[in-house]
């Protein structure tokens, strides 16, 4: 069943990372969707935050995956496929080991490589209105 957050201001985004991170439990593959400007990375970097990482986090856009390390030393992944011409390009980076590493993945612009997803992810949604609400729409799958 979809959950709903919103929020407004950016202070608001590390208590809302940290209450996705309580609900996805274990799930380790999560797909991010919603429109260019939204707040993907930004929520990412939060996520990031909540879960240890110590390196710098920004958006792999041109490099298509970066990895961060946690303070315990596990490594998290930040894809970002928008890029992507064709889902032969995503294996050809190693997306699946990625996606079946056990490791954290996030993962913008997931509907470009589709049949790729695994059978278990964290599906998460964004959205803005006018006046600058977020809503963070999820959903274990």
């Amino acid at each position: 069943m979809p959950v709903t957050k919103t929020f407004a201001q950016l202070d608001e985004l590390n208590t809302v990372a940290q209450e996705l991170i309580e609900e996805a439990a274990n799930q380790h593959v999560w797909l991010f969707e919603g429109e260019m400007g939204v707040g993907k990375t930004t929520l990412i970097k939060a996520l990031c935050r909540a879960v240890g990482v110590v390196s710098v986090v920004q958006s792999p856009t041109y490099g298509l995956v970066n990895e961060y390390t946690t303070r315990a030393g596990e490594s998290v992944y930040h894809f970002d496929c928008y890029r992507l011409r064709n889902e032969a390009e995503a294996m050809d980076i190693g997306l699946e080991e990625y996606l079946d590493s056990g490791s954290y993945c996030f993962v913008e612009w997931p509907e470009r490589i589709e049949s790729l997803w695994p059978t278990h992810y964290y599906h998460i949604s964004l959205s803005s209105d006018p006046a600058g609400i977020r809503t963070v729409t999820t959903q274990l799958k």
